[in-house]
């Protein structure tokens, strides 16, 4: 019998089988090893995280482990604030090490997704997911993992987020699973943290408390003890248990004697007010400032004031009573003293007041008299008010006149000025057109000019500043106001050069301007200001 042999076709394909076998060995040898790796890692980052309290530490392992695990040096975590309104990045390293505090509100940005959720969000290209934050910085960021750390009753805690920048890195399903185990992890890792510290918080606030309570009985001691007033403590059996120092020093007895015993200083006679104090007291009323007696060791008798109220154990029941005394002895002989003084006084006040009252009767006379002059008085004012009032009715009458007087004066200056347009001025200007020689038509000119100084306001306030002015001084200062050099004035006058100096002198001088640098022409225009 003849063996058929093989065709190469055959063979190809039992190697081509055989060498995808082989793959598949070595696919599923690499993926035990992987997962033997992952195991690994995250029992020795079990172990790590157990032994870790402090939250920020124990933030940045669980960081490390997670980059760690699944290769990327990229990655945060996202812890939800204490209203659960945010979460604010509490870690960042690598890519998002600057980004630290950044926070995101339910469904804002990667993170905000995976709390929305609760389930782990894959994102292959983050440049160009519709729910990123708008953010350049995240411009270089590609593939992109979130994984939530989720906590009792299914709330997010917080997130663990990874990253790659680089455009060929992916996360697989493998890393999804490999980080939600993780995230467990460090979830409990996170809640025993909490439970530390919130265990430690309640310790030291315990301890805290213990000061204060050690602190207020201490508080409490040297107040009893520095207490100026004596004080004594009682059990609900009447047997003091503590006395002060100004107890002893008081009523004269030691501690040795009194305590672990009732205190037998009530006088006889205040028995009763005292059994009916302590029945109050211990029906709940409050016992302030009552004032009783007290014995002193040498049987004097003290005058007190006393209060007293229950005091409680932790249980709230009572267990005694605290009772304060204070020795009004000096007080009550001071009140004795002043009642004494007070009756003398009253004696003496019925005296005086005998004497107030003749007091009175002369002082009501003199007041009698007082308002008959007051009237007499008013009377003379009514009588000098209207001599007051006819007065001030001449005042008015004769500021009238005076006043009808200066519109008579301004009105006759308004007729000489219109008699002298009207009547004066327009022969002067028949003269000026007929053929006069230089020297008539200078006269005629200086004719004119002081017409209308006679009539102007300026030889008015002149006439009325300087009264003294001759005329030919009027006139030179006229001529010097309109800016005429002395020889022109001497000219126009037919006088000498030094004549008009004299009387530009003179005028300096009745205007006194003698000695200063005022400008006499710039002064004679003031005028007409």
């Amino acid at each position: 019998m003849t063996v058929q042999q093989p065709t190469y076709e055959a063979l190809g394909r039992e190697l081509e089988a055989l060498r995808q076998q082989s793959e598949r060995l070595r696919a599923v040898e690499k993926a035990v090893q992987r997962q033997n790796a992952y195991l690994t890692a995250l029992h020795e980052t079990a172990l790590d995280l157990i032994g870790k309290l402090d939250t920020q530490e124990l933030l940045h392992t669980i960081l490390e482990r997670a980059m760690s695990l699944t290769g990327t040096g990229h990655g945060y975590i996202y812890l939800a604030t204490s209203a659960d309104s945010c979460m604010e990045m509490q870690v960042g390293m690598g890519f998002f090490a600057g980004q630290v505090g950044r926070r995101v509100t339910c469904g804002q940005g990667l993170g905000g997704q995976v709390w929305q959720h609760g389930r782990p969000v894959v994102v292959d290209d983050y440049q160009r997911w519709d729910e990123r934050l708008p953010d350049p910085a995240l411009d270089r960021l590609h593939c992109a993992v979130g994984i939530p750390l989720i906590a009792e009753q299914q709330r997010v805690r917080g997130v663990i987020g990874l990253g790659h920048v680089d455009p060929e890195r992916r996360f697989d399903d493998e890393d999804v699973r490999l980080l939600e185990r993780f995230a467990a992890l460090a979830t409990l890792a996170l809640e025993k943290g909490a439970l530390y510290k919130a265990a430690r918080h309640e310790l030291r606030e315990r301890h805290k408390a213990e000061a204060r309570i050690r602190e207020s009985e201490q508080r409490y001691r040297i107040f009893l003890e520095s207490s100026p007033d004596p004080i004594v403590v009682y059990n609900m059996q009447g047997v003091a248990t503590y006395v002060n120092p100004a107890f002893e020093q008081t009523f004269g007895m030691a501690r040795s004697e009194i305590l672990g015993q009732p205190i037998d200083f009530v006088p006889p006679e205040a028995w009763p007010e005292t059994r009916a104090a302590i029945g109050a007291m211990l029906s709940g009323q409050k016992i302030s400032l009552f004032e009783t007696q007290r014995l002193t060791r040498d049987g004097r008798k003290l005058d007190v004031q006393l209060s007293s109220c229950l005091y409680t154990d932790a249980a709230g029941k009572v267990i005694g009573n605290i009772v304060t005394l204070r020795d009004i002895s000096d007080r009550k002989r001071a009140e004795r003293a002043l009642r004494n003084y007070q009756d003398q006084l009253e004696e003496l006040v019925q005296e005086r007041t005998i004497e107030l009252n003749a007091a009175n009767q002369q002082l009501g006379r003199e007041v009698e008299d007082r308002k008959r002059a007051e009237k007499a008085l008013r009377r003379r004012e009514v009588d000098l008010q209207a001599q007051s009032q006819h007065l001030e009715e001449v005042n008015t009458a004769l500021r009238v006149l005076l006043q009808q007087r200066l519109d008579d004066r301004d009105e006759l200056r308004k007729n000489v000025l219109k008699n002298v347009k009207e009547l004066v001025l327009p022969y002067l200007e028949q003269m000026r057109k007929m053929h006069l020689s230089t020297r008539q038509q200078t006269l005629l000119l200086i004719l004119s000019t002081n017409l209308d100084n006679i009539v102007s306001p300026f030889i008015n306030r002149l006439s009325t500043r300087i009264a003294s002015l001759t005329p030919t001084e009027i006139r030179i200062a006229s001529l010097v106001k309109e800016g005429k050099t002395n020889k022109e004035i001497a000219e126009l006058m037919l006088i000498a050069r030094n004549t008009v100096l004299f009387h530009r002198h003179n005028i300096r001088r009745k205007l006194k301007l003698t000695g200063t640098a005022g400008n006499l022409r710039s002064y004679l225009l003031s005028l007409e200001e």
